[in-house]
């Protein structure tokens, strides 16, 4: 099997091509070659079973999705996206990658005929909603999104589903929860405030807090996150029907419970890092989010969370990106 990760040096891709390493198969196939592409270039593993190749390159511009599918991957995983900030700030940066670079990505796929079809795995976002919302969002609510990054994730879904039901290419769209803890520095996504009250504060530092504490929000960590990306890219499609697109599992929580939980798991003094600082920019956008979700078809599906509390998400952060410890 020939997987390309689009979006490989992300933290998600990223983590998703340390699994695919280490396992060495996807489902009951054998990996024979990984593909990592990102704008800056994937770093080239150590130690790998089987061929690996690393690409940069800007996949929104004509002819660089050509490239990428010349060797037929059976699997692709797209992940390349400008963040939630990023697209409202930059309209024609958005629109170009999160939207004309997708639709180069599957009309490449198409192109290729004799019978290609892989698995296309589409990670879009919860941003596709948009409010008024009910206390718990169900599959059958509508897409109002009320940000450019929301719309070119919903546009994107419809591509890829109308794709699947020509027989170009057989898709699952996945919308992921808010990713948290998310590890390393701070990006420029609207959301980026969720892990940086936390990860920061665990880390020693003082962290901002941009909106109040009863704002609500949908959370997956990543260890979730790529799981939802393993098991889309290995089940019965034929289960899921022409509607592709699934919003993924996760857990609602309000900042004041997330800083509660971080309080119970790492104390006061690691709490009190935390400064109210408000930001019009961000309580905006945050303002038009989604807060709850039921999620049922994606669970009855087989998609499932490695969490089931708060205190969870910051234990699993401690664990997998702190080696067990944290600054007290």
């Amino acid at each position: 099997m020939h997987i390309l990760v689009l979006g490989a040096a992300g933290m998600v891709g990223r983590k998703l091509c340390e699994r695919l390493l280490r396992d060495g198969r996807l489902g009951k196939s054998d990996i024979t070659k990984l593909t990592m592409h990102d704008v800056v270039e994937p770093k080239q593993p150590e130690k790998a079973g089987f061929a690996v190749e690393t690409v940069s390159g800007d996949f929104a511009v004509p002819g660089a999705a050509e490239k990428l599918i010349a060797g037929r991957p059976d699997v692709i995983f797209h992940l390349a996206a400008i963040v939630s900030g990023e697209a409202e700030l930059d309209f024609d940066k958005g629109y170009r990658i999160n939207l004309d670079g997708t639709r180069m990505l599957l009309d490449a796929v198409r192109l290729v005929g004799g019978g290609y079809k892989p698995r296309v795995v589409f990670t879009s976002s919860i941003a596709v909603f948009g409010a008024p919302f009910p206390d718990a969002i169900g599959d059958e609510f509508f897409h109002t999104p009320l940000l450019s990054y929301g719309t070119q994730k919903a546009i994107g879904e419809l591509l890829l589903a109308d794709y699947s039901r020509r027989g170009f290419l057989d898709g699952i769209g996945i919308r992921l929860p808010t990713i948290c803890i998310r590890p390393g520095l701070p990006n420029k996504a609207a959301s980026g405030f969720f892990s940086n009250i936390l990860r920061e504060p665990l880390a020693g530092k003082e962290a901002i807090l941009p909106v109040s504490e009863d704002v609500r929000h949908w959370h997956a960590t990543p260890r979730s996150a790529v799981g939802f990306l393993l098991h889309a890219g290995t089940m019965d499609l034929a289960k899921v029907g022409p509607r592709r697109n699934l919003t993924m599992p996760g857990f609602s929580a309000t900042v004041g419970e997330q800083i509660a939980a971080l309080r119970r798991v790492a104390g006061d003094k690691v709490a009190a890092r935390i400064k109210h600082q408000p930001d019009p920019f961000i309580v905006g956008i945050v303002g038009g989010w989604p807060r709850n979700f039921e999620a049922k078809r994606a669970r009855e599906l087989g998609f499932t969370t490695e969490e089931k509390t708060f205190d969870d998400i910051i234990r699993i952060h401690i664990e997998d990106e702190l080696g067990g410890n944290f600054v007290a």
